[in-house]
């Protein structure tokens, strides 16, 4: 059977009509399903539009926007800390910080990476195996690093500025102005405690950037950086750099363990310098133990001693229970606390109250304590600041020990007049100090310099011919019959009180460990500074507050009161010193 007939002239007849193929009939469904499906994309298209437009339009903006927008931190410049005199203690550069784009940077720039910045290959890949676009690679690079990271074009590497401290005075001042980390935040010290005035706020600025990375026009208005706000401390760098030294001498003679020493301004409380050792350098925040950055005198309490005993005197003249010249037997064996008789390192009959302290007597220190009742004492040892915090605005300030007067039993009553039963920091022995050198008023110690003109007042305790005759037996106690003649300072009165105690181990005392110190003022007649040093374990020998720290006290008082421009208060003899006879010149020394 022939599909297509063939014409008259032969050829084939070609029938469309005709062809069974085109005369069956498409089924309904297949053209509706056709039709339904052309239907379901142009409405999935217009959800998707109207999802796109409407509902995520904040999405896709922003996504859009991370394309070509971008928003760059202006960084607000740390506030600057300085000395009363305007010197920097710390302060603010900037410096480059290498910063990357971790999908551009390719694997094998990633090797010339760490070639360039000193880290290791698997180091520049954690950081730059991360979801995002921004990833940190080393901040604060130094000079060198940061121009062989431009001359190398990395794509996807950038650097932007950061600011960075920087610490003048090193080791010496550390303890006070402690550090920032990183994110230029304070951690220890001024840094710490004066964290939102120093660090003022970040500013924003709105870019647009090419496909390279590129700026090519801002966008919107800048919000300007508002840096932080200066510091000015009432430290005085130059009486702190040669405390510290000082300090860091003494420990290394005497083999100690660590030291500390606090000058104040006797008339304005104002703190002076504040060195401790061991210390450490403030720029490095790497590999620092506690031990280095324990603020000692502030942090460690210890039993005074017989830095205790002048103010046992002073409460004895003060409630008329004595006067200067008033006689006390000595002799141990003449006082009797529950069966047990103090004692003292030499052997003494009768002595006047100043003779007591002069001499540091423990048993004529008792039997004057022993006048008064527990909360009578008590009551003289919060007023000169023991047993609370110092009110100073710096972190890990302590209040030190002393315990409710009505647990005491007698023979503690008997042992804290000579310092022990009780324990204070040494800047709440310095300031306790102030008693004696302001004529009876306990001054606020502070950290900040104080206004020139601003009047101080304190806390009276003692009357000042009370504090007057303190005055005159703590110069006797520096005397060559005291027990702290080398705290004299040429040109200048001084008078102190030295003290030694054994450390606490556990529940007792060790027989081989000390805390040596001498805590004192200058000049007697007016006193502008207080010092207070305190060297712990000396195991050179010699652990005697006398000849352990009195020598670092006459140093930093010689050279503080010079610094101040203090006239000298005593008569200085020349000293001519002829050399040998045989040399050409005879060279002559003058003491002043």
């Amino acid at each position: 059977m022939k599909l297509f007939p063939s014409k008259p002239d032969g050829s084939a007849s070609l029938s469309y009509g005709s062809s069974p193929l085109l005369k069956s009939k498409t089924p309904v469904w297949r053209s509706r399903l056709l039709v339904a499906a052309i239907g379901a994309a142009f409405v999935g298209l217009l959800g998707r539009a109207v999802y796109v437009q409407v509902w995520a339009e904040d999405f896709f903006q922003a996504q859009g926007e991370q394309r070509y927008a971008a928003t760059l931190e202006l960084p607000a410049s740390r506030g600057r800390i300085q000395d009363r005199n305007g010197h920097l203690l710390a302060a603010s550069v900037a410096v480059p910080s290498a910063w990357a784009v971790p999908q551009e940077v390719s694997r094998d720039d990633r090797a010339r990476l760490s070639k360039i910045l000193g880290l290791s290959r698997d180091e520049v890949d954690r950081k730059l195996d991360i979801e995002g676009r921004f990833a940190w690679l080393k901040r604060e690079l130094d000079d060198e690093t940061s121009q062989a990271l431009k001359a190398a074009k990395i794509k996807g590497v950038y650097q932007d500025r950061e600011f960075r401290r920087r610490y003048p005075e090193g080791e010496a001042s550390a303890h006070v102005v402690g550090f920032t980390n990183l994110e230029d935040r304070g951690q220890e010290g001024i840094e710490l405690a004066f964290q939102r005035q120093l660090q003022g706020q970040d500013g924003r600025r709105g870019v647009v950037r090419d496909r390279l990375g590129r700026i090519v026009e801002d966008m919107g208005d800048a919000l300007p950086a508002q840096h932080g706000q200066d510091v000015q401390l009432s430290l005085d760098a130059k009486v702190q750099f040669f405390a510290y030294q000082r300090i860091r001498d003494a420990v290394a003679e005497h083999k100690a363990k660590a030291g500390s020493c606090v000058v104040l301004d006797a008339q304005t409380g104002e703190i002076l310098a504040l060195a401790n050792y061991p210390s450490f350098d403030p720029a490095t925040r790497k590999n620092l133990t506690g031990n280095q950055l324990r603020n000692r005198a502030l942090t460690d309490v210890f039993e005074p001693g017989s830095t205790m005993k002048p103010f046992i005197a002073a409460l004895a003249l003060e409630r008329g229970k004595v006067q200067p010249d008033t006689v006390i037997n000595a002799n141990p064996f003449s006082i009797n606390i529950s069966g047990w008789h103090p004692t003292d390192v030499h052997r003494y009959d009768a002595l006047t109250v100043q003779q007591v302290i002069q001499k540091s007597s423990n048993v004529g220190t008792t039997k004057m304590a022993m006048m008064f009742q527990p909360h009578e004492l008590h009551e003289m040892y919060s007023g000169i600041g023991l047993g609370q915090r110092p009110g100073l605005q710096f972190p890990g300030a302590v209040s030190g020990k002393l315990r409710p007067w009505k647990s005491w039993r007698p023979i503690e009553q008997a042992t804290m007049s000579y310092g022990y039963g009780l324990s204070a920091s040494l800047l709440q022995l310095a300031r306790a100090y102030t008693v004696f050198a302001h004529d009876g008023e306990v001054l606020p110690v502070t950290l900040n310099k104080l206004p020139s003109d601003q009047p101080v007042r304190g806390a009276r305790v003692f009357s000042p011919e009370t504090a007057r005759e303190i005055r005159t037996m703590l110069q006797m106690a520096t005397t060559e019959q005291g027990t702290g003649p080398k705290a004299q300072v040429l040109g200048y009165s001084v008078g102190g009180k030295s003290g030694t105690a054994h450390k606490q181990e556990g529940r007792g005392y060790a027989s081989n460990k000390y805390r040596s110190w001498f805590v004192g003022l200058a000049p007697v007649s007016k006193p502008r500074v207080i010092v207070a040093v305190m060297v712990d374990e000396p195991s050179n020998g010699v652990h005697y507050g006398g000849a352990v720290a009195a020598p670092v006290f006459s140093q930093v008082v010689s050279q503080t009161l010079r610094l101040m421009n203090v006239a000298p208060d005593l008569d200085v003899q020349s000293q001519i010193v002829a050399m040998n006879t045989a040399t050409k010149f005879t060279p002559v020394l003058e003491s002043f």
